[in-house]
């Protein structure tokens, strides 16, 4: 049993014969949950360190990404939450696949340099989804992410290869726990040409231009899922923080106007 004390991190290395053994099991059973309309396989590298930046809708995507990944020739390889590394059977399992810990209340800066030696060293295929969590966007577009992938990209010099897909939400909505698997319903993948970052290369990675390395490569996974949607992005990415703060300030005015003083006729006074 591998208690949190006992587990030690993943450092990128997996076992051949359960990677094997999990194509076996997940390939049919993935194909059973959902109908997969894809294209754009061509634009994954064949090896070398690879990563795939996609867009994040629901818990269900993540298979649908992976079988894409691996339809293309590579294994997917995720980052996880910590936690799951110190659960009993599931732990060990995902470390054998050569999955990858993300440690809460870190960095950017502490969590990438991990990944970024595996991707260097191990020339593995990362499924990075730089929101870091299920889009908050009302009408599901990305929202402003994480500077992660940026560093990891630019650390490495691994390309980066733009990923949408648009129907996983339809199996699994975000906050429901039991997929609608029938009848089945069909999820889109598609991949874009890598994202050209030759602009960032060899500048000192400041915030500055972490974010706008960050923003060109969601502005091509955007893009790609306009394609897919038929509609185009907004402009600017949803921003949760904005979005509340601007809801406060609305209910505040509400809340404001509705204390004015009225004459009888139920105008507001000038």
């Amino acid at each position: 049993m591998a208690g949190k004390k006992s587990r030690k991190p993943a450092d990128g290395s997996y076992s051949d014969a359960w990677r094997n053994f999990s194509k076996i099991i997940l390939r049919p059973g993935i194909r059973m949950m959902m109908r997969l309309d894809w294209r754009g396989q061509q634009n994954i590298p064949a090896d070398g360190a690879t990563i795939l930046a996609a867009n994040h809708l629901s818990y269900m995507d993540i298979f649908a990404v992976s079988l894409f990944a691996d339809s293309a020739g590579r294994y997917p390889v995720f980052l996880a939450k910590s936690s799951l590394f110190t659960i009993p059977v599931v732990g060990p399992l995902i470390g054998k696949l050569g999955q990858l810990p993300v440690y809460r209340g870190q960095t950017d800066i502490g969590l990438v340099l991990k990944q970024a030696e595996m991707v260097a060293n191990n020339g593995a295929c990362v499924i990075f989804y730089p929101e870091a969590t299920v889009t908050r966007d009302p009408e599901q577009w990305p929202m402003v992410s994480k500077t992660g992938v940026a560093r990891l990209a630019l650390e490495t010099g691994a390309p980066v290869v733009p990923i949408a897909h648009w129907g996983a939400q339809k199996i699994l909505p975000y906050g429901d726990h039991i997929p609608r698997i029938l009848p089945r319903k069909t999820v889109q993948v598609v991949a874009g040409p890598p994202v050209d970052l030759s602009e960032f290369a060899g500048k000192p990675l400041t915030s500055q231009v972490l974010r706008a390395a960050t923003d060109k490569i969601m502005t091509d996974v955007a893009a790609l899922l306009g394609g897919l949607r038929g509609e185009t992005p907004p402009a600017e990415p949803y921003h949760p923080a904005v979005a509340r703060r601007k809801m406060r300030q609305e209910l505040r005015a509400l809340a404001d106007n509705s204390q004015e003083p009225s004459d009888e006729s139920g105008a507001a006074s000038p």
